[in-house]
């Protein structure tokens, strides 16, 4: 089946819009920037300024190279255009480099590489990175898919894993429905797969566009006998389990679970705290973590537990349901790898945020979940703007698109999509807010204990992805339940 695609005319207000946006970032331009901005110029000076064999042992900054080569070979393109703004920019020991010509560059070369995404939503940030142009190539992807011009769409996906290695958490969801929907070209008259049609044609393409692009990425690296250096860069387990800030999700409710206990044992004479781990992990540091009363978590583990999460999406063996199956299992694999996976970034939640917003508009029930996940989510994000200067802007960006979200959803299916349990829940982000950002800064424990806004977001939203996931996955349960049922 195809989803629902919109008419010509209906996009007429959306290049007026993609302006807007892009007015609005250029506005910007002088506003606050994160460590990302130095991470981004630093990538430049490397590419632009050392041999490509030197690229991924490069250590002057603690930034060093950590993304795929393909996005590599992207930052060198790049910098090569950025000399001709300030060439100071592009050398690797001016560390922390932000003259007027260099921020210049980087807002506008992202704003410019966001073509891409305003492109992709045709076609169905102030914090400085590329995602813009990365998610763009996501839906591109997803877009070819629901077209049924599958090449294409591994294409981009296989381009996409290439840039930014993040993307292996869909790899999954893309991997079963092509080798189901692509490779096998008939079901039986009850929907399951039709052995005999399997195409080895078909999986040679496949595997030819992945290799390909593979060997283009990583071979000069291959060549240089330097896997190894960049897998090692790619993969830094010795980072922890979580961010400075954590992401919201199951680890920092255990997290959370475990400071609780050992403070309680502490204050009963239960624990001596000479003997806890004195690493913390709201302490602003990414490093390793033992966990005092409950076990310490490994990488292998939140393996076992991401693979666990999205064995559901297995459902779109049985019944591939076209592209909406596509698009949930996506979905699923996207929120199972961000609740369970190792030192998961608060920004991968958008990964699953936008592709649900294309079901959303398809099912009632869709549409609560995402009205769950994507106001927790995106509010999850707000610690990444923390200075009081873009307070005003998130908030009101914030509220446009919540607003803009429930009134249209409500609209389309006609009520209300959301018990009251959950919009008390939502309610409670406000309270959150005026807490972190106004009450607490004129507490006496600012200066004692300042990572306690931080933890109070992290802790409050991941109750609200972890039900919207919980949901997400009974729902898909219940639909494959129905399925064999029927078949029954």
């Amino acid at each position: 089946s195809v989803m629902a695609t919109p008419r010509a005319d209906d996009w007429s207000w959306f290049p007026a819009l993609a302006l807007g946006v892009s007015f609005l970032k250029c506005i910007l331009i002088n506003a606050y920037h994160s460590t990302d901005f130095e991470v981004h110029r630093n990538w430049l000076a490397i590419t632009h300024s050392l041999p490509v064999s030197k690229w991924y042992h490069e250590n002057t900054s603690e930034w060093t190279l950590d993304y795929p080569p393909l996005f590599a070979w992207f930052e060198y393109s790049l910098s090569h255009v950025a000399q001709h703004f300030d060439k100071e920019m592009l050398v690797v020991q001016n560390l922390i480099y932000t003259s007027p010509a260099t921020i210049l560059f980087q807002r506008l070369s992202v704003i410019v590489t966001d073509i891409v995404f305003i492109y992709a939503c045709f076609h169905p940030d102030i914090h400085f990175q590329y995602n813009g142009f990365l998610f763009g190539i996501l839906l591109l992807s997803v877009a070819r898919h629901l077209q049924g011009r599958h090449l294409e769409g591994a294409l981009l996906f296989t381009v996409l894993l290439n840039l930014k290695h993040i993307y292996l958490y869909i790899a999954p969801a893309y991997g079963i429905f092509l080798l189901r929907s692509y490779c096998f070209t008939k079901d039986n008259t009850d929907g399951s797969v039709r052995w005999s049609s399997f195409s080895p044609v078909r999986l040679v393409a496949l595997g030819s566009i992945v290799i390909s692009v593979g060997a283009l990425s990583f071979g000069p690296f291959i060549a240089m006998g330097q896997l190894p250096q960049v897998l090692s860069r790619l993969f830094p387990f010795k980072r922890g389990l979580c961010h400075a800030y954590w992401a919201p999700n199951v680890w920092a409710l255990y997290n959370m679970v475990d400071k609780a206990l050992s403070v309680l044992g502490v204050r009963l004479k239960l624990l001596d705290v000479a003997k806890l781990p004195k690493a913390s992990m709201t302490g602003g540091l990414v490093q390793e973590f033992q966990h005092s009363i409950l076990p310490s978590v490994s990488p292998s583990i939140t393996l076992i537990c991401t693979l666990l999460s999205i064995m559901v999406m297995l459902s779109i063996w049985c019944r591939p349901r076209g592209a909406r199956g596509f698009l949930r299992c996506l979905v699923v694999c996207a929120l199972g790898s961000f609740m369970f996976g190792w030192h998961v970034h608060e920004k991968a939640i958008l990964m699953a945020i936008l592709p649900f917003s294309i079901l959303a508009v398809e099912s009632r029930e869709d549409a609560g979940i995402f009205l769950m996940l994507t106001t927790t989510g995106h509010y999850s994000l707000f610690p990444l703007l923390f200075t009081a200067a873009e307070l005003p802007i998130k908030v009101l960006l914030m509220l446009l698109f919540t607003l803009y979200s429930f009134t249209s959803l409500k609209k389309l299916f006609r009520g209300s999509l959301l018990n009251p349990l959950e919009t008390t829940y939502l309610l409670g982000l406000v309270a959150v807010e005026i807490l972190c950002e106004v009450v607490y800064p004129l507490s006496p424990w600012q200066h004692t204990l300042p990572f306690v806004p931080l933890l109070v977001t992290s802790v409050y939203c991941s109750l609200g992805v972890s039900y919207s996931f919980i949901r997400l996955y009974v729902s898909l349960l219940r639909q494959h339940g129905t399925d064999k049922h029927k078949q029954l």
